[in-house]
């Protein structure tokens, strides 16, 4: 019987495995086989609580974990105290361009801030009003004015210099017009004007398109935009750490979009962005930040398309040449995950098997026995060892469990005959003989 597992969590993990998807709360409950990333994690987490700022880029094929090891990331990250963020690069979302295609990346991170309390993302609303009643008291203390006295409108101005000021403190690029937005947040937060902290959090989330609306509604000059979205990123990792937060990690899944960019001049401009990201983190002009990008080995290494396709990205992520499948760097930016081994796909379903049942609170016949069968049926089935893959075998697995829940007495030797293989993987291969626009 597994232990120590909300129903909350249940429900995530067995409807969004069934989905395809990687749950956003419970993986740890059915982690194997990474116990050597994760200390290596935790030992990065230290250092950026200690104001470093990290870049890691984790690596491996399709269906391998990538997605389920940065969920894993978070789940560790905000027991650590961080503020964290998942969002996946696509079409439509990249760190740069001149068409809103950067500043919809950002909104994406901004819409899923999340921290311990809020595990499923959309925290910043919380994270504001936190920050804003610690100003509220500390203007308090230092002015002798009660903490029940301050909230009256009258000491309004006593507040709004102290957020101003703070946030000047802070920030860098775009101080005024950040400041102001936060002062406007307090306004409405002051005055319960859901409006005014609607169009704030609007404005602070990057989805205004236009400065002229910007203004209407806030009387702001400027907008976050493909431009300055990054150093608005920084902006906000200095203040979550200014509330109290160890640090500030976002995580940014399917590089495979980066990839696939179809003009080289852009995919370029995109790697030459994640180039200045990674010099700002490791040569300390930017404190408490951890980013981690995800990728497939082709978007990494194709000479073409690929990061290694950028000279001095290959430069810095080469892999150490001294590290071999048995001796392993994981302080190295990129890390190569490796596919979970037999034994370990075992205890994976093992705990899967113990989630399903607490979920829909049955105890499924199924023994080790069973679930040796079912792997024995999947990996000597044509095409396994080339398709096959953690995402599909899990898949496949809560299927049979939940026509045997509904079914009880249905052939389970029957159901893990008629199991098949398919090749889930996206043809990356292509991308690489497209003739550049």
């Amino acid at each position: 019987m597994i232990t120590n597992v909300k129903p909350k969590e249940a429900t995530a993990i067995i409807n969004s495995l069934l989905g395809g998807v990687v749950p956003k709360i419970g993986v740890q409950h059915i982690t194997v086989g990474r116990s050597d990333e994760v200390e290596a994690f935790l030992k990065a987490l230290d250092d950026v609580k200690n104001g470093h700022s990290i870049v890691k880029f984790w690596i491996g094929d399709f269906g391998s974990g990538k997605s389920f090891m940065l969920h894993l990331l978070n789940t560790v990250a905000l027991k650590q105290k961080f503020v964290v963020a998942n969002a996946d690069f696509t079409p439509d979302n990249r760190l740069y361009s001149n068409d809103g295609k950067a500043v919809a990346l950002y909104a994406a991170i901004m819409d899923n801030i999340a921290i311990q309390t809020k595990p499923e993302g959309g925290a910043l609303s919380t994270l504001l009003d936190k920050w804003i009643e610690q100003i509220m008291m500390q203007t308090a203390t230092s002015h002798n004015i009660s903490l029940g006295e301050i909230r009256d409108e009258k000491h309004s101005q006593l507040i709004q210099q102290n957020i101003v000021r703070t946030v000047n403190e802070i920030t860098e690029v775009g101080g005024f017009d950040f400041s102001w937005v936060i002062t406007k947040y307090y306004d409405g937060f002051i005055k319960e004007d859901d409006a005014l902290r609607r169009n704030a959090l609007k404005w602070l989330k990057g989805e205004y398109r236009t400065r002229t609306e910007a203004r209407q509604d806030l009387g702001v000059r400027d907008i976050i935009n493909d431009l300055n979205f990054y150093d608005m990123l920084k902006n906000f990792c200095k203040l979550f750490v200014s509330i109290g937060y160890a640090g500030f990690m976002i995580n940014l899944d399917e590089a495979i979009n980066l990839y696939k960019i179809s003009t080289s001049v852009m995919r370029e401009k995109n790697y030459e962005k994640i180039l200045t990201i990674y010099n700002d983190c490791f040569q300390g002009k930017v404190s408490n930040l951890f980013i981690n990008f995800a990728g497939t080995k082709e978007v990494l290494e194709n000479p073409r398309r690929g990061l290694f396709s950028y000279q001095a990205l290959k430069s810095r992520l080469e892999t150490n040449k001294f590290e071999t499948l048995e001796i392993r760097d994981f302080a190295q930016p990129v890390i190569r995950l490796l596919p979970l081994d037999n034994n370990e796909i075992f205890v994976l379903l093992k705990k899967l098997k113990a989630v399903f049942d607490f979920h829909y609170s049955v105890e499924l016949d199924i023994s080790d026995g069973d679930i040796h069968q079912f792997m024995e049926e999947l990996y000597n089935k044509p095409g396994a060892a080339e398709f096959l893959t953690p995402r599909e075998v899990i898949r496949d697995f809560l299927n049979i469990l939940s026509i045997i829940r509904q079914n009880p007495g249905v052939d389970k030797s029957k159901l893990f005959g008629e199991i098949e293989i398919h090749d889930e993987r996206p043809d990356e291969s292509i991308f690489a003989d497209i003739e550049e626009l």
